[in-house]
């Protein structure tokens, strides 16, 4: 409800989204319904990956417990995930937490970019609170919602130090860009702390011309559960 899509179009998406990371699934009306009818406690790790790939949100945020490892079967169109009752856990909704794990970059992260407007002829920056979700060698990045009025989100692929992939802005329906959507490539560097990633946007500008300029990303907590979100949705403050 809150993506504004139907059951039909979530599970369209997450097909999609496991067709793009490499790892598809069938992912159908059905297992949807039984989702969100709290009758699945653990999704399977294909499905956990493309719900938070699809959402910008960790799996236990969603209401789950964490994915449990085991083969998908192809034809097995019923029993995709986990029921409450073989894991003697109670149905979705409960309140599991993790925290983003050592060597990772998951977690919550301030991102921080700047920018030049032609039209007012003066340079802004971007500030939004977001979570970074990853998976072997990608990164999911997601804004929080009330973090600023705009969204961004970032499709990246770690090698190394050097963080490159490509990055979409979704501007406020009420504000000077008038909801338009912009969106472009990025590359970072990760400082040896780990702790936070340097680089530069590229992306076109209102006038249709091609800008560029700095993008940086700061950790703030490695825990991804629904009262850390909560603590970080909020606008960032200016510094």
């Amino acid at each position: 409800m809150g993506m504004l899509m139907s059951q039909d179009d979530f599970a369209r998406a997450l097909r999609v989204a496991g067709d793009r990371a490499g790892r598809p699934n069938d992912a159908n009306k059905r297992l949807v319904q039984r989702w969100e009818a709290g009758l699945i406690a653990a999704p399977r790790p294909v499905y956990a990956r493309a719900l938070e790939a699809v959402t910008g949100l960790p799996i236990e945020s969603l209401g789950f417990a964490a994915a449990v490892p085991g083969p998908v079967s192809a034809d097995d169109h019923g029993g995709h995930d986990v029921e409450p009752s073989s894991m003697g856990i109670p149905p979705a909704g409960g309140s599991a937490g993790r925290s983003g794990g050592r060597g990772t970059y998951s977690g919550v992260w301030l991102s921080r970019y700047e920018y030049f407007s032609s039209g007012r002829d003066t340079a802004y920056t971007g500030q939004h609170y977001v979570v970074i979700l990853q998976h072997a060698d990608r990164l999911t990045v997601r804004s929080l919602p009330a973090s600023a009025d705009s969204q961004v989100t970032m499709d990246l692929t770690v090698d190394g130090s050097v963080i490159t992939g490509t990055w979409v802005e979704h501007t406020a329906p009420e504000g000077y860009y008038r909801g338009a959507r912009y969106h472009g490539a990025i590359q970072l560097l990760v400082e040896p702390t780990g702790r936070r990633m340097v680089g530069k946007w590229i992306g076109f500008g209102k006038e249709m011309d091609v800008n560029t300029g700095p993008w940086e990303l700061v950790f703030q907590d490695a825990s991804t559960n629904r009262a850390t979100l909560d603590r970080y949705n909020r606008p960032a403050e200016v510094s």
